[in-house]
């Protein structure tokens, strides 16, 4: 049975080590898991590459709910835990389970119908747009696969279990690189290839298998042994507080991904290595933030769990903890892209251009690393205290109305360049963070008190 972890006592430094680093190792295997999807891609041809990437960036709206309804479960689950009601936080597991069987239905038929018209906002006639429909038809069959393992990992996670997820991760990655080229080459004189499809199905099983995982845990977890009655019948009162808490997180991962297009929109004015060069930098950027990731998902169940206990003192202790120490991890993240910025690029791309415009992104991001984090951190700690409207205002903000506003006052007023987007991103990610930490100070002001421990008289 999966032993839930008592995150209100114990040193938070401690939990914080044994929350954080499987869930950044996770991540890592995860991203290895899309390299392979996109080597394999890139084998068939440039086309299949181009339909997967137009593809995922349709299919991550299906992932931007799954986003929703983990950290949704994260917090309403680790509150009743962190409550000493058990029966409570079982009851809410179960409703999330519905909840998420319910929705990936929905969501696969809403896809199937808008497919063809979202595929055509981000796309031009032709092969690769027919590969990427063809990727998605196949891939929302699995929609309940996606969804249903992120609301229950976030079962798990409320329980202080974040290895499960890493080790179906690091399983799934090493089957999906197996399953890849058996299902689109075949097996000569044994079994034909289905081509690029392949990619997709390869995706559907391997992502299969990792729900069925994280099912079980879920159900053999202390969360699902108490004596309360599970019920899966949907009830209006958990529906809709899952949908409150669920709602929020999904539309700011949604904005998050707008925001792309408006960079793309003005970097397209310099060219295509300049687009390329974002791209690149992209990746660069999440593999130095893995360890940030791993540390501000951590703080979500310590928060909620403490939270729910009323030890106001651990939650403000966790926050701290986790800003003072993400933002020594980031500006060591910092010194790696000064110094390494070009090399880094070109890992990725040997085109002296990208390389150049690349690195140029990088040292105006290395700059941002610690800002990034703490934003993160408070973002974390408003969906535990069950206020993640919150941060969908910060984001609709920074990842849509400053993106533009500043990035149109540096490319078409200041006339800097390409640096003028990179400085237009910087300058909305560190007012985001004024608003996001305004924001936070007002709802700890409410929940908990305030940012510090209040004297007593």
């Amino acid at each position: 049975m999966s032993q839930s972890r008592d995150l209100t006592t114990g040193p938070v430094s401690g939990h914080f080590r044994t929350l954080a680093v499987p869930m950044a190792i996770g991540m890592v295997f995860t991203t290895l898991y899309n390299v392979v999807d996109t080597f394999y891609a890139g084998m068939i041809s440039t086309d299949a590459q181009a339909g997967l990437a137009i593809s995922f960036q349709v299919f991550f709206v299906m992932i931007a709910f799954g986003f929703g309804l983990n950290a949704a479960l994260n917090a309403l689950v680790g509150k009743a835990l962190g409550e000493k009601r058990g029966g409570q936080a079982k009851r809410i597991a179960c409703q999330g389970i519905t909840y998420s069987i319910l929705a990936s239905a929905v969501l696969a038929v809403i896809g199937f119908i808008a497919m063809p018209y979202l595929l055509a906002i981000v796309s031009e006639p032709g092969a690769y747009r027919a590969a990427g429909q063809s990727y998605l038809q196949v891939l929302l069959f699995a929609a309940p696969s996606f969804l249903v393992a992120f609301s229950a990992n976030g079962i798990l996670g409320a329980q202080g279990d974040m290895k499960s997820m890493q080790h179906a991760q690091i399983v799934s990655f090493f089957v999906n690189l197996g399953l890849n080229p058996l299902f689109i080459f075949g097996i000569p004189g044994v079994i034909d290839g289905i081509g690029f499809n392949g990619i997709a199905l390869s995706t559907a099983v391997s992502q299969t298998g990792v729900m069925a995982f994280i099912l079980y845990r879920v159900f053999t977890s202390d969360v699902m042994a108490h004596k309360q009655v599970a019920v899966f019948r949907p009830r209006a009162k958990w529906i809709n507080q899952i949908t409150q808490q669920a709602l929020p997180t999904s539309f700011t991962m949604i904005v998050m991904m707008l925001a792309g297009f408006v960079v793309q929109y003005f970097l397209k004015g310099f060219g295509g290595a300049a687009v390329a060069a974002y791209g690149v930098g992209l990746r660069v950027e999440q593999l130095v933030l893995l360890p940030g990731f791993g540390l501000t998902g951590a703080l979500l169940p310590i928060v909620a769990q403490n939270f729910g206990a009323g030890n106001y003192d651990r939650v403000r202790e966790a926050l701290w903890f986790c800003c003072k120490v993400g933002v020594v991890l980031m500006f060591c993240g910092s010194l790696v892209l000064w110094l390494a910025a070009p090399h880094a690029i070109a890992v990725f791309s040997d085109d002296p251009e990208v390389i150049r415009i690349g690195a140029q992104y990088l040292r105006v991001d290395g700059f941002i690393l610690p800002v990034y984090i703490v934003l993160f951190a408070m973002n974390s700690f408003l969906q535990a205290l069950q206020k993640p409207v919150y941060t969908l205002w910060v984001g609709i903000y920074r990842q849509g109305l400053a993106v533009f506003c500043f990035s149109w006052l540096f490319v078409r007023v200041l006339d800097l360049g390409t640096w003028s987007v990179w400085f237009g991103i910087a300058v909305a990610v560190v007012s985001g963070l004024g608003l996001s930490l305004w924001l936070s100070a007002r709802v700890a002001r409410q929940q908990i008190g305030g940012w510090r421990t209040p004297v007593q008289p």
